[in-house]
């Protein structure tokens, strides 16, 4: 059984938007073999005529983690079940493949989904999204993030992995979703 936690920021929470996301988040349940029993983290926002919604339901062995924007928040919602349909397929995929390589059973989903949830080719589609299709090389030169934050910037690109001048580890700045840079430091 799922339980909702929905709230909102910069938008007030409807009965309908509420009920809405209910139905449809719930409609993941139909992937396990039993109902899981877990809270489900919805955060509705609104900032600059965009609607964003986040959905996060921690279950043992699974974190389903999810978010879109859309200028509908209605739209955001099922943007963002999809997404989260997509995420527990790879799983159930990833899991039913390394219990094959075992010998063994799987623990939680359905062997049959609904036809219409996901096609021969979908399914394809899944296995080939983890695969390596180029890899680059690179010298790093030395430079402090200051540095780095401009290198990446000047490539446009949203991260940017470079060698620390000032501890000698190797980093990663990149851009967050609100504007600013994070870093990613190597213990």
């Amino acid at each position: 059984m799922m339980n909702f936690n929905i709230r909102g920021e910069n938008i007030k929470v409807t009965p309908a938007m509420r009920e809405y996301t209910e139905k449809k988040v719930s409609k993941l349940e139909r992937y396990f073999d039993t109902p899981p029993n877990s809270d489900v983290h919805v955060n509705m926002k609104v900032y600059n005529d965009q609607q964003m919604i986040e959905v996060t339901i921690p279950m043992p062995n699974l974190l389903l983690r999810a978010e879109e924007e859309h200028q509908d928040m209605y739209a955001a919602i099922d943007l963002v079940v999809e997404k989260l349909e997509r995420q527990i397929r790879k799983h159930k995929t990833k899991v039913n493949r390394k219990f094959r390589q075992e010998g063994s059973v799987k623990y939680m989903f359905r062997d049959e989904l609904n036809p219409t949830t996901t096609s021969v080719a979908e399914a394809e589609v899944d296995e080939d999204e983890l695969q390596v299709v180029k890899t680059k090389r690179f010298t790093f030169k030395p430079m402090d993030v200051e540095e780095a934050i401009l290198q990446m910037d000047m490539l446009g690109h949203s991260f940017f992995v470079f060698s620390n001048a000032v501890s000698g580890s190797t980093g990663v700045v990149y851009r967050r979703k609100d504007g600013k840079y994070g870093l990613i430091e190597q213990d």
